[in-house]
Formats: C-alpha cells, structure tokens, sequence
C-alpha cells in the first residue's frame, strides 16, 4: 500500500513543478504543419487569405486575399471565388465584412505609406454595395484596428487612438464609439455617433469586438502591455462587466456566438508563462459569464512550432466556425487559408 501511494505521488509531483503561477509550461512544440493533421472537424476551404467574415444568410465568406491587398467572397455551396475589389484602383484594404442589410463594409487607407504608419494613422471606414460593381464609398472616419457590426440593425462601435485623431486624444488615449450606417439618397453615411469610454495606456487600449443581447451590450477586448482581457459594456446602463482577465494572460476576444451565451477568444493560455501574446495563440470557447472559467480550447495549431490559429468568427447558424492558419513570427491578422470548424 505504501508503495503504490508513494508511485502514484511521483507524478503528481513531478506535474505540481511542472506548473508555474496559473500556467502549465506547455510542451515541446511538434515539428511539422498543422494544415497536414487535420482533425476530423476541420476542413481547409481555401488555400490563401486571411480576415474570414460570414455573410448574413451564413451562404458566403468574404476574406482579404492579404493585408492591405485585394478582398474576395466564395460562395461556400459552390466553392466559386469572386474578386471583389479588382475593378478599380485602391490603395489597399485590410478588413471586410457583411453589413445587416448585405452590402460590405471595408477597412482600408486612400494612400498606403508603409504597414506600420498605413495601419495604425491612416485606416478608414468604407461601405461597398452588395453587387460590388461600384466602387466603395468612404464613410469619413477613421478607425484603430476592427469594427463591431450589429446582426440586427445598421450599427457599428469602433475604437480610435491618438494615432489616427492626434488633435482630439491624448498620447496613449483610445475611446469606443457606436453610430448607426444611414443611407441619403442611396449613399452611405454615419449618424448618431456616441462616445462610449476612454481609456489610457499602458493600463488599457480599447478595441470593438461584437454586440449581443440585442445590441444592449458590446463585447470589446482591453490591451494592457503585453496582455489582453476579454469585457463587455452596457450600452443601457454604462456598467462595464469582466468576462476574463488574469495577471498573465492573453486573452483577445474575437466572433461570437449567435445566441451571444459564447464567444471565440484568440488565447495562448496553454503556452507558458513566457509566450503570453498574440504570436502563440489558439482558438478558445468563452461563456459570457462574470469571471468566467468555463473556457475551452479549440485548436492546436500552437502545438506545432512557428504556427497559431486565429481571427474565428462563428456561422450566423451557430453550426461552423471559420479561421486563419497563421504563422507566429506574422503581425496579428496575417494568414494563409480559411478553415472551417464544424462545431458538434
């Protein structure tokens, strides 16, 4: 008896000093490419792009071929490609996404620079019809990385810095804003726009993810140095609440669920102490609960060495889940294929 409990102790231990702070140190990363041992539920639908987003019917995927390149829709029956933005002169986009009403809605400078300065002072907003036979219309805003779309209704929240507004915000200032998308005589417009909260580096930089709960609150990812939480804000109340947040931890919150119970969070929590930051994340499952620890992973292209998954977003059906094979050493929403998660 003695024996076999002091056996069963030795692993025990051996896991105890394995584990640092609230990290496992994660193991050897696996040679070889994640695209070539795929599991049964993941499916690759094509072979370049980056930046999925589902159309409204969930019948279509727009994508960025790459950053600050062209955008394209495939037609998930058929698995038909068409170019989107190939019929007149850009300078470049870097996002697209389906609107409410099922025109596009895009990110893109009117005069590229180089990557840093062109993605960080110079990206606008910019709406696109459907038919995508004219050019898009800009929206004169400018915008800081993504854009939250409402499911419902013709409203968006995007963030700014002082990097695009010197004149208006403080250096390491970023603020949330809502607005609704009005159409004048069939061109695209904001209107009601409304400043949500501000916060200031390195304590907290501000990026729009997703509505939910019928638009009353919005879903929205705080940046604190080398980390990320994942919080929500009443639009009714103002109250902000905290979905994730731990010391050491990256946790950036990406597509959400349709029934807005779950959301998709690019996390390297199974990384180790030493790779918390979006170059070694994966997919994980969060539910939109107060201090959540119902968190689950799941992908594991991290396993495997130079590689992560990223930028999920979920099938307005809630049955698929569409992401980004990308590369570690790659800036943030850089990828290299579609994939499709087939959710149980």
């Amino acid at each position: 008896m003695q024996l076999r409990t002091r056996t069963a102790m030795v692993p025990l231990a051996l896991l105890m000093l394995h584990c640092v702070a609230s990290h496992c140190l994660a193991e050897s990363p696996k040679s070889g490419n994640p695209e070539a041992h795929l599991p049964p539920n993941i499916t690759q639908l094509t072979g370049f792009g980056e930046r999925a987003s589902w159309s409204p019917d969930g019948k279509r995927i727009a994508f960025m071929a790459k950053s600050f390149k062209d955008a394209f829709e495939i037609d998930l029956k058929t698995r038909l490609t068409r170019l989107l933005t190939g019929h007149f002169y850009h300078e470049g986009f870097l996002r697209i996404q389906y609107l409410s009403n099922g025109d596009f809605f895009l990110i893109g400078a009117r005069k590229f620079t180089d990557i840093r300065t062109t993605r960080s002072r110079d990206q606008e907003m910019w709406v696109m019809m459907a038919d995508a036979k004219t050019p898009p219309i800009p929206l004169n805003h400018k915008i800081s990385e993504g854009v939250a779309i409402s499911a419902r209704q013709m409203k968006i929240a995007w963030s700014n810095t002082s990097g695009q507004y010197p004149d208006q915000l403080a250096a390491g200032e970023s603020v949330i804003y809502t607005a609704d998308i009005v159409y004048k005589d069939g061109v695209p417009a904001l209107a009601n726009k409304k400043e949500l909260m501000r916060a200031k580096a390195p304590e907290c930089t501000l990026e729009a993810q997703d509505f939910r709960n019928n638009d009353s609150e919005l879903i929205y990812t705080c940046y604190r140095s080398s980390y990320a939480d994942v919080l929500g804000y009443d639009l009714n109340t103002g109250r902000n609440v905290t979905y994730r947040k731990l010391p050491n931890e990256y946790n950036e919150v990406e597509g959400i669920y349709p029934d807005g119970k779950y959301t998709l969070v690019e996390s390297s929590r199974d990384q180790g102490p030493d790779r918390q930051n979006s170059n070694h994340v994966d997919l994980w499952r969060l539910k939109l609960e107060a201090n959540s620890t119902d968190f689950v992973r799941m992908t594991r292209w991290g396993d495997y060495d130079g590689y992560k998954a990223s930028n999920p977003v979920v099938s307005p059906d809630g049955k698929w889940i569409a992401f980004q094979s990308a590369r570690s050493v790659d800036p943030a929403g850089v990828g290299y294929g579609i994939f499709l998660l087939k959710l149980k």
